[in-house]
């Protein structure tokens, strides 16, 4: 008789990038950004510029941002942007081709931002980088509140080809549960300006597991969202993390919670399959025909990253960096603040060095976690083995659990359905043990 699989609970850790930013640390040489790049591809590259303003500050969000941006924060603000922009640029230099691939602005709320500060977004993004944003994909996050009219304007006009709005229910009660104070008549005329903008591509976000959701009134934000015909749906798992609204009010999470999200889970799966969508990743549903915007739900192999601002992280092929991180205000505030006073932006302060064995961790984590799978000839050719000859104890593990798709071709690494049902309890199994002890160091702030 075999013995009995240890299971691992399903909902662990969200992975949208590897290694996380928990793991990062201050370092100490702070090599400059023209070292780091010197000898780096910058013919695809990415650009993320990052804002730390929201309105309200949901329950669950252990993003890195702040409520509201008084005595002109914002213009000083996007002063700084300007000064790092201009240096990151500089430090990319003339010698190699310098040409981006997609741009995205993030948050926090680049909605936030006024009509005219979203202008002057756009022109640090162009005029300080060389990014031509109406010649590339660009993604933009807002939230109801500040879906205007003017914004959204701009936001067309200046190349935007989608929109990301986080909804996480369409329930009022629900939405009150999640403390994120919004009203569905205010989500619906949101919705509805965004439409009129007629930006090529509308992303709405939904979370499942919130105090008193159903599964029918789960089913009646599902059907609500696709009233709209969204090109993209992002189902979320809630998460009750360590200084959040949520995580100062609940002790935790427990068996019975696991279970409700993952029948909620599966029923929003199996729903937009029926309806229509293909399935990207365990978070990540896109309608049939529509237009993809570049990297999907994780960004796979792609070094090249250039993040702006105070929250945005950078990826070479050695090196991931960015600034420090926290979640309580205080600690936020203090962050943005130095930001915002900083004259030499040159040089990489907080980050994570990347060796080959983690290279190879972080390439079959975001590949495995999409829906298609991993190439197993793209990893070879990278990296000079079969992925089963440096990770085979962790395939094995999957496989007796039922996490890999047996039916798949022998060129192609997939995961099962219930192994994408799992992909926040199997991503974090792919965690070096360097990763895993820098991250349970690190003390929350």
């Amino acid at each position: 008789m075999s013995a009995p699989v240890n299971r691992p609970r399903p909902y662990q850790s969200y992975v949208y990038a590897y290694p996380h930013k928990t793991a990062y640390r201050p370092l100490p040489d702070r090599p400059s950004l023209r070292e780091l790049w010197s000898a780096e591809r910058k013919d695809a590259l990415s650009l993320y510029l990052h804002i730390p303003f929201c309105e309200v500050r949901c329950g669950f969000c252990n993003l890195f941002t702040r409520i509201g941006a008084p005595d002109e924060l914002s213009t000083r603000y996007l002063d700084a942007l300007d000064r790092q922009a201009t240096a990151v640029r500089d430090a990319l230099g003339d010698r190699d081709p310098v040409r981006f691939a997609a741009a995205a602005f993030g948050g926090g709320t680049p909605t936030f931002l006024t009509a005219g500060e979203l202008d002057r977004l756009c022109d640090i993004a162009e005029k300080r980088t060389g990014v031509d944003l109406r010649a590339v994909p660009l993604s933009v996050e807002t939230s109801p509140a500040t879906a205007t009219a003017d914004r959204l304007a701009v936001l067309a006009d200046r190349g935007a080809t989608r929109l990301s709005i986080g909804i996480q229910s369409f329930d009022d009660q629900e939405a009150r549960a999640a403390v994120r104070p919004q009203r569905r008549a205010d989500v619906e005329s949101a919705l509805s300006r965004i439409r009129d903008a007629r930006i090529p591509v509308l992303n709405i976000d939904l979370i499942y597991g919130i105090e008193g959701q159903t599964p029918r009134s789960w089913r009646r934000s599902l059907d609500a969202a696709l009233a709209w015909e969204p090109e993209e749906l992002y189902l979320y798992p809630l998460y009750v993390r360590p200084l959040t609204g949520l995580g100062r009010r609940a002790a935790g999470s427990n068996q019975a919670w696991d279970a409700q999200r993952l029948e909620l889970y599966r029923t929003g799966r199996d729903h937009l399959l029926t309806e229509g969508y293909e399935q990207v990743s365990m978070r990540m549903f896109r309608r049939t025909g529509a237009p993809a915007q570049s990297a999907d739900d994780h960004a796979c192999q792609t070094d090249g990253m250039i993040g702006l601002g105070c929250g945005a992280r950078s990826y070479t092929s050695a090196l991931h960096y960015s600034f420090d991180y926290a979640v309580d205000m205080h600690q936020v505030r203090s962050i943005i603040d130095d930001y915002t006073a900083t004259e030499d932006f040159g040089r990489a302060e907080v980050g994570r060095r990347i060796d080959e064995s983690e290279a190879r961790r972080r390439h079959l984590l975001q590949s495995l976690l999409q829906a298609e799978g991993m190439e197993v000839e793209g990893y070879r050719q990278r990296f000079g083995h079969h992925p089963a000859h440096d990770f085979g104890a962790e395939l094995e593990r999957f496989a007796s659990l039922g996490w890999l798709d047996e039916t798949a071709a022998p060129d192609r690494l997939r995961l099962s359905a219930e192994g994408l049902a799992h992909s926040d309890a199997l991503g974090p199994e792919l965690f070096s043990p360097a990763v895993r002890a820098a991250m349970s160091a690190y003390e929350p702030k």
